[in-house]
């Protein structure tokens, strides 16, 4: 008997919950229908069960080559499938939006998990695969198998500086596409970037952010006692230790150093290289960069830079927020009702 050989790369793509691929499959085929061997002997040889191998001789006795392929384990019907309409609505609630399955969930009055399992089953990309303005996938992120939170505010505090691309006057190609070009004006001018200064307390993710001109050393230490006066006004009095990466701004900078003892606190620096263990601050980030920066097409840089205010005073107040099981994180300062 003659047995065919694939060559196209997707047919040996096996169901992730089979045991044999298609060239293990073949291989069974081969030496059971040709060979005359028994099909126990071949089975143990395979690793498979008797009971799997007879399944396969006898799909590609029935239907030949096809049988030996995969199938889809979908059941053929789902009585309790969510209803394509409400399917839709989450589709197009995310298209517009761009958030996730916690977000999404209470907004649409769905659960959480069946916003998950919608999100999955269209092939959604994750959020953090994608550009916070198109949408569109560009990146892929590394996580930390390592998760903690500390136990009381000010016990640790994350602090990082994001640059966001200044914006011209009348928008840029955000605004009208790249299509649109620049002006002769618009090329001979460097209008530079915005350094967006931010800090996270750990265990309220409660934050705090100024667009600063540069990240030198003396202003990142005006901003730090900037930010724990902010902090302090909301309840957390003292800031036991600040975490940051490694830029020369904080290690060598002595106005970071001297303000940090000041503060009554510890200096520790993130591993270099690995930015994920100052995750809070980096994740708040991309939450910055979502929402504020990127939530809608600005046409000058001061409007741009007068709605962080407000969206900050949202986000500490009124955001929802997954760590803190749906709350706001002023939520970790003040008493629950009784």
């Amino acid at each position: 008997m003659e047995i065919a050989v694939f060559t196209s790369p997707e047919v040996f793509v096996s169901h992730r919950n089979a045991r044999l691929n298609l060239h293990g499959r073949l291989l069974l085929v081969d030496r059971v229908c040709r060979q005359r061997r028994p099909v126990a002997h071949v089975a143990k040889e395979l690793g498979v069960s008797r009971q799997c191998a007879h399944r396969w001789i006898a799909r590609f006795r029935a239907e030949g080559e096809a049988g030996l392929l995969d199938r889809s384990s979908r059941p053929h019907s789902s009585p309790r499938r969510t209803p394509a309409e409400v399917e839709a609505r989450v589709i197009e609630a995310r298209r517009i939006q761009r958030r996730g399955q916690d977000w999404l969930g209470p907004e649409l009055g769905i659960a959480a998990r069946t916003v998950s399992r919608i999100l999955r089953r269209h092939r959604l990309p994750y959020l953090h695969e994608c550009d916070p303005l198109t949408g569109q996938v560009i990146r892929a992120s590394k996580a930390t198998a390592v998760r903690y939170e500390r136990d009381r505010p000010g016990e640790l505090v994350h602090m990082d500086v994001k640059k966001i691309g200044r914006i011209h006057d009348g928008g840029g190609w955000k605004a009208h596409g790249r299509e649109h070009g620049q002006t002769s004006a618009q090329k001979r001018v460097r209008i530079g970037f915005d350094y967006v200064h931010s800090i996270v307390d750990d265990h309220t993710r409660l934050a705090y952010s100024e667009i600063l001109p540069d990240e030198k050393g003396p202003t990142c230490a005006a901003f730090l006692r900037r930010a724990a006066a902010y902090l302090a006004s909301l309840g957390v009095t003292r800031i036991e230790r600040v975490m940051t990466d490694n830029h020369f701004s904080y290690k060598l900078s002595r106005d970071v150093r001297e303000t940090v003892a000041a503060l009554g606190a510890k200096h520790v620096f993130i591993k270099p290289h690995c930015p994920w263990q100052n995750g809070k601050a980096e994740r708040y980030n991309r939450t910055l960069q979502t929402e504020w920066a990127y939530a809608k097409i600005f046409l000058t840089n001061a409007e741009r830079s007068a709605a962080l205010a407000p969206w900050l005073a949202f986000y500490n107040t009124h955001r929802r927020h997954t760590a803190l099981g749906g709350k706001p994180p002023i939520s970790r300062l003040q008493p629950s009702p009784t």
